[in-house]
């Protein structure tokens, strides 16, 4: 399937359905290859962005954001052609917004405070903050 029509397709979908599809779209692009635990990293960080009020108060908004994630950076006509990677980002997209819908203190947390992540390869002028958690070829930092 198409990234276009998978945006496409969140845009229509319910709320609920449109944050899954987002979620997971963007650990597929960011993540499919880093470790289970990695992936759940980066959905972490998607939504203690929306919690922050970084980029919008939907998933969809927030990894959408210029240059924020993989979704504005990918080419739209980009083919999500692993099923298997893709039913797996599926479903930590899932079990991450459930995650994320407990109270704060019920909640499974991998990279606390992270809000911001890169591959270990470059450094963004904002990588000098503190550094959270390193996990496959990814490095979490808390920014803000």
């Amino acid at each position: 399937m198409k990234l276009s029509a998978l945006l496409w397709m969140a845009s229509v979908l319910p709320s609920h359905l449109a944050d899954q599809t987002c979620l997971a779209t963007t650990v597929y692009l960011e993540a499919r290859s880093e470790p289970t635990i990695g992936q759940y990293a980066v959905a972490e960080v998607a939504l203690r962005r929306r919690d922050r009020g970084m980029g919008g108060d939907k998933v969809c908004a927030v990894v959408s954001a210029p240059r924020q994630f993989a979704i504005t950076t990918t080419p739209k006509d980009f083919e999500i052609t692993d099923l298997v990677s893709w039913t797996k980002a599926w479903k930590i997209a899932g079990d991450s917004l459930n995650n994320w819908s407990l109270p704060k203190s019920e909640r499974l947390v991998y990279v606390p405070q992270a809000d911001h992540f890169a591959t270990v390869a470059v450094a963004p002028s904002w990588s000098a903050s503190r550094i959270v958690r390193k996990i496959g070829d990814h490095a979490f930092y808390a920014v803000n």
